[in-house]
């Protein structure tokens, strides 16, 4: 509502989600850009903030972005990093809508020719990637948004350069049936939020409600929702369940795809997870994310043939190491699957020899992502590795900056297995592995004092 009691007007932000690296190897925080920034300037400018779905899953559910493009009156276009899911939307926001769109990039961003003339907005952002001095940048695009809303000058630069462009004048009965749609998936998500703080029953028992049977009747974006906050409070046999009713569009989305392989793993049903993933992997080629959660599923599968002595165990094993390892180098900005590839290659009876070579890039890969806002698992993945190139003052550092970042025991408790799996083998080798027994103990006795 504005302040006069209507339904505010809707403005679509077009943006990236999550934390991404431009070409030039800058980052920035989009989540945090669209927190502290572009969501409370569209607010202030007495308008209403939608965001699009479609970004979490690869882009590929094109009927609600082109209605959000269409339908909107306002829209905001965060063009940093050159993402090209955002230019082709924002292409196709100045072929129908002769104005009310709004673009912001951080600063330093080189803009392509095609829309250097067109007005911009600069942010700052820090080292890693945070928004600086949000409050006068969110006042500069509410300011530009409230004066978008005054006067009917043209910011499409198709429509300024071209004279008598036909103009497309939306009909009311769309708009009201946008607006109802977006105000039921509005709901929608403020009620998975509350249920994905009471647990994986709450949000069951939204997912089987009535008004959800038919699924091709549903919006997008409350589909992936429902999938995700069942991922969030575990209810693994319920994503599987969920995802065999979705639209096929939805079905084949490839972040869709990725975590149905995720939970079919997590419910043990091996076979179909790696299909899946496989899958994927045909046809998207290989990726930090698709290739994790493949190698998980390896892994998972050698742990349990080792466990019952199964003679498949080694090449399981080797199937792990090798599926990370093409993950890393897929993205070598991303240290998890490069992680568990030199972790696994310490498996074997006798080392891979690729880890001398690979260790280093993993661990600078590591150093990287832990110089911007770290959190626990980038010390403990840095103390993982300081352990396995024999480093003791630099495990001594890394634990140091772990425990001080630690929130729950099992987290310690995850990285103290992981060492102790490390010492175990050295030792089985005959090598010294015996420094490794006083990290492993202070992990020990601090998740003993955290708990869960």
């Amino acid at each position: 509502m504005d302040e006069t009691g209507q339904l505010a007007p809707l403005c679509f932000v077009l943006m990236p989600f999550g934390r991404k690296m431009d070409a030039g190897g800058r980052v920035t925080n989009f989540d945090a850009v669209y927190e502290t920034i572009i969501a409370p300037a569209v607010e202030q400018a007495g308008l209403e903030p939608i965001r699009a779905d479609e970004e979490k899953i690869g882009g590929t559910i094109h009927k609600p972005m082109f209605e959000r493009l269409m339908l909107c009156h306002y829209a905001v276009a965060d063009i940093t990093g050159a993402n090209p899911n955002v230019f082709y939307e924002l292409g196709i926001r100045h072929a129908m809508r002769p104005r009310s769109t709004v673009l912001v990039f951080a600063e330093g961003t080189v803009l392509p020719f095609d829309i250097a003339l067109v007005r911009g907005l600069s942010y700052q952002t820090d080292g890693g990637g945070e928004p600086l001095e949000a409050e006068a940048t969110r006042g500069a695009i509410a300011d530009q948004l409230i004066e978008a809303r005054a006067n009917s000058l043209d910011d499409s630069p198709i429509f300024q350069l071209i004279d008598g462009l036909p103009r497309w004048e939306v009909d009311h009965s769309k708009t009201d049936l946008f607006r109802k749609s977006h105000d039921y998936s509005k709901r929608y998500k403020e009620r998975l939020r509350a249920a994905v703080r009471e647990g994986a029953g709450a949000v069951e028992a939204i997912v089987d409600e009535p008004a959800l049977a038919n699924l091709l009747e549903v919006e997008s974006g409350v589909v992936v929702d429902l999938f995700l906050s069942l991922r969030d409070v575990k209810a693994h046999a319920a994503m599987i369940a969920l995802y065999d009713r979705m639209p096929p569009p939805i079905k084949r989305a490839k972040m869709m795809r990725e975590q149905l392989g995720f939970a079919l793993n997590r419910e043990g049903r091996f076979t179909e997870a790696e299909k899946v993933l496989r899958d994927v992997i045909a046809e998207f080629g290989p990726s930090s994310e698709t290739n994790g959660l493949l190698g998980r599923v390896y892994k998972d599968r050698w742990e349990q043939a080792k466990r019952k002595g199964q003679p498949e165990a080694r090449a399981l094993l080797k199937n792990a190491i090798n599926t990370y390892l093409a993950g890393f180098e897929a993205d070598w900005r991303d240290a998890y699957p490069g992680v568990n590839a030199v972790t696994l290659m310490e498996m074997l009876p006798k080392t891979d020899p690729r880890q001398a070579e690979i260790l280093p890039v993993v661990r600078y890969s590591a150093e990287q992502k832990a110089k911007r806002n770290p959190d626990y698992w980038d010390h403990a993945t840095l103390l993982e590795l300081a352990v396995l190139a024999g480093d003791v003052d630099d495990a001594q550092n890394q634990l140091s900056e772990a425990l001080a970042l630690a929130h729950a025991g099992w987290e310690l408790e995850t990285t103290a297995r992981n060492l102790r799996l490390i010492r175990e083998m050295r030792e089985g080798r005959g090598e010294d592995a015996g420094w490794i027994d006083a990290p492993v103990k202070l992990l020990e006795e601090r998740a003993a004092g955290l708990g869960a």
